[in-house]
């Protein structure tokens, strides 16, 4: 899974913050590491030089394999409330997308499993 993150022209951190961000995000998303090609993560200050309220926002697309891409967003007072949130929120999201697509519900599968003689 390549994790790419980018900023807004008015957020600062750097090469330091960026590898932090892209760290997080793959410890957090790693369950579905064989199953998602790529997750993009675009920081941004909705505000810019103005202060106040939850102004940092996060949107994180990530592209499992074989499927259409999926986005989630998320606003936050700090950029790490941000893409953190934003984290969680597309594990949910991939939890019950790909999670239903392999679930049998505790059942055999009359399609995947070998006959018993």
């Amino acid at each position: 899974m390549h994790i790419q993150v980018k900023t807004g022209d008015n957020i600062e951190g750097g090469e330091k913050f960026v590898r932090h961000v892209e760290t997080e995000v793959g410890r957090v998303l790693s369950r579905f590491s064989h199953q998602v090609t790529r997750v993009e993560v675009h920081l941004s200050d909705e505000s810019g030089d103005k202060s106040g309220g939850a102004d940092k926002r996060c949107l994180m697309e990530a592209r499992p394999a074989g499927r259409p891409p999926v986005a989630v967003s998320h606003e936050g007072a700090t950029l790490e409330d941000a893409w953190a949130g934003a984290a969680k929120k597309l594990l949910r999201l991939l939890e019950s997308t790909l999670g239903r697509a392999s679930d049998r519900k505790g059942a055999a599968s009359i399609r995947t499993d070998d006959i018993v003689e």
